[in-house]
C-alpha cells in the first residue's frame, strides 16, 4: 500500500452520522480520521430534526424503536456535552413535546388504533380530543377531530448539531480531511483504509462506511458486503414566525393529510420548519413546484394562519434507506469494515446512540447488545 497518513479508524461520510462515530471514538483514545469533502453536510442539512420515536412508530419496528427511545433519552446529556466540547455551540435542542392530529373520521380512527398499540407497548402517549388538542395549540385548524399529546418527544437543530460535531471533532483531535473517499483499499481479504480523491493514501485499522445513501457506491467495496441504500427524497420548507405572532407553535406538530405524512416544527427563533415529502426518485434533490404546494396546502388544513408567514427557504435532501429501513450499525462481513448507515429517517435521533455503540464496538471489537439487531450482515446471511 502506498504510503499516506495512518489511523486507528478512518470514517468515510463527515454527516452527522460519521462525525459522531469519530468524536465518541477520539474520546476513547483512538486516532481518528474523517474523509468528506463538506463536513457537516448531507441529509442534516435540511432535516427538520424532531426526535420522535414514539409518533414516528410504524407497526413491525418494535427493536427501531427501542433503539430510538435509548437515543432519546440520552439527547439532552448528549446535547449538553456537546455543547460544552464544541466551546458553547448551540446544538438548538429543545424538550417540546409532540401534538400529533386528526382531519377526519378516518384519521381520527388511524390515530386511535396508534394510541391503543402506544398502550400495548407501555409508551407514554395521551389521547385528545379535537378542544383538548386546540387548548395546546390553538392555532390548530378548528376541524381537528382528535389527536395525541406525546411529551417525550422533543427537537434538535440538525444544522446547530452538525456544526457542534465538527468544532467537537477538531477540538478532540479528529484529523477531518476535506477530499472524498474514491475508493476502499483492501489487502488479504481485510479493509485497510482508503485512497482519497486528492490522491492521498489513509490506512487504518479499522475503517467506517457513513457515506448516506451512497455507501453502498465506495469503488472497491466487495460484492455483496453492503446492501444498496436506496436515496428517499424529501423536501422541506422554511418560514419565518414574525416576533409579534410568537409563539405560534409551542410544540410539534403532525398529521396525515390525504395519505401523506406531514409534520411542522417551530424553533424558539421563530423558524418554523414544514416537511417532508417522501419521494423515490434516486439522487435527484431538486425542488419542485409541486412538493412546494403540496406541503403548502397541507400545512395550511392543520395550521391555517401560516400562509401568511414568509417563505425563507425551500430545500431538497436524501434520506438513506436500507431494506428494511433500519440502520445497519457494526461490522460488516468484510473484516476491517464498520458500516454506520441506512438510518433513513432517523438519523437525527439516532445520533446519540449511534455515536455510542459505534464507539464502543470500535475501542472494544465487541458489539454492544443494543446494536445486535441492527447487523449488516441481516442481509447476507444464509439459512442453515
Amino acid at each position: 500500500m502506498a504510503k499516506g497518513a495512518r489511523a486507528d479508524v478512518l470514517v468515510i461520510g463527515g454527516g452527522l452520522i460519521g462525525l459522531v462515530v469519530a468524536w465518541r471514538a477520539a474520546q476513547r483514545g483512538l486516532r481518528v480520521v474523517v474523509a468528506d469533502p463538506a463536513h457537516g453536510g448531507g441529509a442534516a442539512r435540511v432535516a427538520a430534526g424532531m426526535l420522535a420515536p414514539v409518533t414516528e412508530l410504524q407497526y413491525g419496528e418494535e427493536p427501531l424503536l427501542r433503539l430510538g427511545m435509548a437515543s432519546n433519552e440520552r439527547y439532552a446529556a448528549f446535547a449538553a456535552e456537546l455543547t460544552e466540547a464544541s466551546g458553547g455551540h448551540d446544538t438548538g435542542y429543545r424538550q417540546c413535546g409532540t401534538v400529533a392530529v386528526a382531519l377526519d373520521s378516518d384519521d381520527r380512527a388511524e390515530l386511535r388504533e396508534l394510541h391503543a398499540f402506544h398502550q400495548r407497548l407501555g409508551l407514554d402517549s395521551q389521547w385528545l380530543t379535537g378542544r383538548e388538542a386546540r387548548r395546546l395549540e390553538p392555532m390548530l385548524a378548528p376541524g381537528v377531530r382528535g389527536g395525541l399529546h406525546v411529551t417525550d418527544d422533543h427537537q434538535v437543530d440538525g444544522r446547530r448539531l452538525a456544526a457542534a460535531l465538527v468544532l467537537a471533532c477538531e477540538r478532540a483531535g479528529v484529523l477531518l480531511h476535506r477530499a472524498e473517499a474514491s475508493a476502499l483499499l483492501v489487502e488479504h481479504d481485510r479493509a485497510v483504509g482508503a485512497r482519497l480523491s486528492t490522491g492521498e493514501t489513509v490506512g487504518a485499522d479499522q475503517v467506517v462506511l457513513a457515506a448516506g445513501s451512497r455507501s453502498h457506491l465506495l469503488p472497491g467495496l466487495p460484492a455483496g458486503v453492503l446492501p444498496a441504500i436506496r436515496p428517499v427524497k424529501g423536501q422541506i420548507l422554511r418560514l419565518t414566525v414574525p416576533a409579534a405572532y410568537r409563539p405560534f407553535l409551542s410544540r410539534n406538530v403532525r398529521a396525515v393529510v390525504r395519505g401523506q405524512h406531514i409534520y411542522l416544527v417551530p424553533r424558539e427563533n421563530g423558524e418554523l420548519v414544514i416537511g417532508a415529502t417522501s419521494e423515490e426518485q434516486g439522487y435527484d434533490t431538486t425542488v419542485t413546484a409541486g412538493g412546494v404546494y403540496e406541503l403548502l396546502r397541507d400545512a395550511h388544513e392543520l395550521v391555517p394562519g401560516l400562509t401568511e408567514l414568509p417563505l425563507t427557504e425551500t430545500a431538497a435532501g436524501l434520506r438513506p434507506g436500507s431494506p428494511d429501513n433500519a440502520p445497519l450499525l457494526g461490522p460488516t462481513a468484510l473484516p476491517g469494515l464498520v458500516a454506520a448507515t441506512g438510518h433513513y429517517r432517523n438519523g437525527v435521533l439516532l445520533t446519540p446512540v449511534t455515536g455510542d455503540l459505534l464507539a464502543d464496538y470500535l475501542a472494544t471489537g465487541v458489539t454492544p447488545d443494543l446494536a445486535e439487531p441492527f447487523s449488516p450482515t441481516r442481509f447476507t446471511k444464509v439459512p442453515a
